[in-house]
């Protein structure tokens, strides 16, 4: 074998201290500066950063044999001549001596040995403080030797050359040396080799034409489509034809309306349209659903069949559903627009019998009890059948569901301990339940002075049913003999609102209008506000402000 100029067989000179420079033998990893300069450059190719990022970094024991006894794949009769090589590219002195070892021994090169070089490239290119000088022809020749080469590589061993390669490819490590650019022939065709042995993919199968009510449908039952679905919603809608907006896509419409609080004009207006139109093929188990978004975001629509079309529907199938029967008034009473026939029905006592067997009695008779109140509150015209006292249950006897699932957002807990060191304890209840059954945030018994009371000398509740009140008094203010009066802290989260809306949602301005028909003063506490104060003492200061401008007084003043 003919050497280069130089004493190979002798060792080379240690480098000095602090080097980066590893020694013959020993393994070589890039800096976390280089890999960093590769992800940041601006012209990083799809190739460098496959190299990069889709290998792991190099091991030792991935590059060959080495001095210390490890033999080549596959062992045989030539471990020892490809171990020397081995040797001798690890304790080259310069890229041009790297190459002239490849080239001047192709009978004993193996896959594994263009590896080793790379890697001893790095060495020589990393070396502090004067790395030496290197030809772009020593370069050159050394990428065209592994070009050529290797087709007959393994895919570990080009794994690891394109990793070494794009590694080498950074900006100049040395004032000589611009590397291998991001689009050298070296780079592309060991990725281009790399791609080659990857496993085929199957191809991806066709996706079906999906047309008007097909895109609607799919588009609601996608999860992501709940960030931005007012456009999309609107562009569905107005693609389709009647006739491809099946009853089952319109459900899926009003259900993701009423979910997500979209209180919106266009699409509940083709909501009650497709309602109208379709009235003779719908049941009262769809219609409770169509009919669900309206009560719940607080909208009436301008279809003037709205109304007469539930009316008759209710009439058609109001003894087949019972469930969806109650479920239709509810939206309805919501609306405040209840439909007397309908009314005498469900409180009839051949309806309440029924449903007293059904495994949803209970919901029913909740339901029911709400009808009720809506009545004797809200339709003093009406003269059919009531609910039976014995029948009555609680409406709401404890914070909705929505409340409880988001209490960590809510502005309850610092309110309350801002009423607490404002009033004291004594002075108010929180989460008291009053009849007939709708849970108060904060209650507060105030003396016709418009003193703070101690809750515990005073009965909390008004009466229910209200007393009769006299003609000349408006219908909203119910006329008690009891010298104190009740108010009630309204919290108004920003989930009690029609997203982007300042519209209340039904449930929420049912409970408001029922509370105020019953007696209470209401004091809402705006969740805006509420936001705006920042810390304990501005919100004290923000609560002493509302209650006195309702006139009251607490404290030693107060009584």
């Amino acid at each position: 074998m003919r050497r280069p100029r130089g004493d190979l067989g002798s060792r080379p000179p240690r480098p000095t201290e602090g080097a980066a420079c590893a020694g013959p033998g020993e393994p070589w990893s890039p800096s976390p500066n280089s890999m960093l300069r590769v992800l940041l450059a601006a012209q990083a190719s799809a190739a460098q950063l496959t190299g990069l990022l889709l290998f792991p970094p190099i091991q030792p024991f991935c590059l060959g044999p080495s001095k210390w006894g490890d033999r080549p794949p596959g062992g045989g009769p030539h471990a020892g001549p490809v171990q020397g090589l081995q040797r001798l590219l690890e304790q080259a002195r310069s890229p041009g001596e790297l190459v002239r070892w490849l080239g001047q021994n192709p009978t004993k090169v193996h896959a594994h040995h263009y590896p080793v070089a790379l890697r001893r490239l790095g060495q020589l290119l990393g070396s502090q403080p004067r790395p030496p000088p290197v030809e772009q022809t020593s370069l050159q020749d050394l990428s065209q030797l592994i070009i050529r080469n290797c087709p007959s590589f393994d895919i570990h061993t080009i794994h690891v050359c394109l990793h070494l390669a794009v590694l080498l490819g950074l900006p100049p490590l040395t004032l000589s040396l611009s590397g291998f650019p991001s689009d050298a022939p070296l780079v592309c065709v060991l990725e281009r080799e790399r791609r080659a042995r990857l496993p085929p993919k199957p191809p991806p199968p066709l996706q079906p034409v999906l047309r008007g009510g097909q895109r609607l449908e799919a588009a609601l039952s996608c999860p992501h489509f709940q960030r931005h679905p007012q456009q999309h919603l609107i562009r569905s809608l107005a693609e389709a034809r009647p006739e491809e907006l099946t009853p089952h896509v319109m459900v899926l419409l009003a259900q993701h309306l009423a979910r997500h609080r979209l209180r919106e004009p266009q699409l509940l207006e083709a909501i009650a349209h497709f309602l109208v139109v379709q009235e003779a093929q719908l049941s009262s188990k769809v219609v409770q659903k169509l009919v669900l978004p309206f009560g719940r975001l607080n909208y009436f629509p301008r279809e003037q069949q709205f109304m007469p079309c539930l009316e008759r529907i209710l009439a058609r199938e109001a003894g087949m559903a019972p469930l969806a029967t109650v479920n239709i008034l509810m939206s309805l009473c919501q609306l405040r627009c209840l439909p007397f026939r309908a009314l005498q029905f469900v409180f009839s006592p051949g309806f309440i019998n029924h449903i007293n067997g059904t495994p949803h009695a209970l919901i029913v008779r909740r339901y029911l009890s709400l009808l009720d109140t809506a009545v004797e509150l809200e339709l003093p015209g009406y003269q059919g059948p009531r609910l039976p006292r014995k029948q009555k249950v609680p409406i709401f006897p404890q914070p909705l569901t929505t409340d409880r699932a988001r209490r960590k957002y809510s502005h309850k807990d610092i309110v309350a301990e801002g009423l607490r060191q404002l009033l004291g304890e004594e002075k108010y209840r929180q989460d008291l339940t009053v009849p007939p059954g709708y849970c108060t945030d904060f209650l507060l018994c105030v003396s016709s002075s418009g003193a703070v009371l101690p809750v515990r000398t005073q009965d909390p509740f008004l009466p229910y049913p209200p007393r009769p009140r006299p003609q000349a008094r408006a219908a909203s203010q119910p006329v008690t003999q009891d010298p104190a009066q009740r108010v009630v802290l309204m919290l108004q989260e920003r989930w009690h609102f029609c997203r982007d809306s300042r519209v209340l949602l039904g449930s929420r301005a049912l409970r408001e209008r029922h509370l105020g028909l019953l007696g209470y003063q209401l004091l809402p506490l705006p969740f805006e506000e509420l936001e705006s104060q920042r810390g304990l003492h501005q919100l004290k200061s923000y609560l002493r402000q509302k209650l006195q401008t309702l006139g009251l007084r607490w404290g030693p003043e107060g009584g």
